[in-house]
């Protein structure tokens, strides 16, 4: 089966950096667009960063010149550099892979990791 697994959220306080990591794993073919997407407490899941496979990105405006996402083909990893946190980047960080596997193309979801900014 296939499996995105994130990891590297945390605790920090403003000003501080994290980097976020997925991993994907299973009986994938290749792997097209991956993204990160955050969700607020009593909020709608929203797109933080996203890469194609020629390696475009697009980014939300609140994070734009503070966080990088990238993306390593060969490990199908995908990365979330954030520099510069903010209180209000705290949330459940999700990441999320369009791919094909030998038989299908579909959209998976990670289980997601906790980033944490004090003030």
């Amino acid at each position: 089966q296939v499996q995105l697994v994130e990891s590297g959220g945390g605790l920090v306080q403003a000003g501080e950096s994290l980097r976020l990591s997925c991993v994907a794993s299973g009986m994938i073919f290749s792997i097209s667009a991956m993204g990160w997407y955050r969700q607020f407490p009593g909020q709608l899941r929203e797109l933080v960063a996203s890469i194609s496979s020629g390696g475009n990105t697009n980014y939300t405006d609140s994070v734009k010149g503070r966080f990088t996402i990238s993306r390593d083909n060969a490990k199908n990893t995908v990365y979330l550099q954030m520099n510069s946190l903010k209180p209000e980047d705290t949330g459940v960080y999700f990441c999320n892979s369009d791919l094909w596997t030998r038989s299908r193309y579909g959209n998976y979801w990670g289980q997601g990791t906790q980033v944490t900014v004090s003030s």
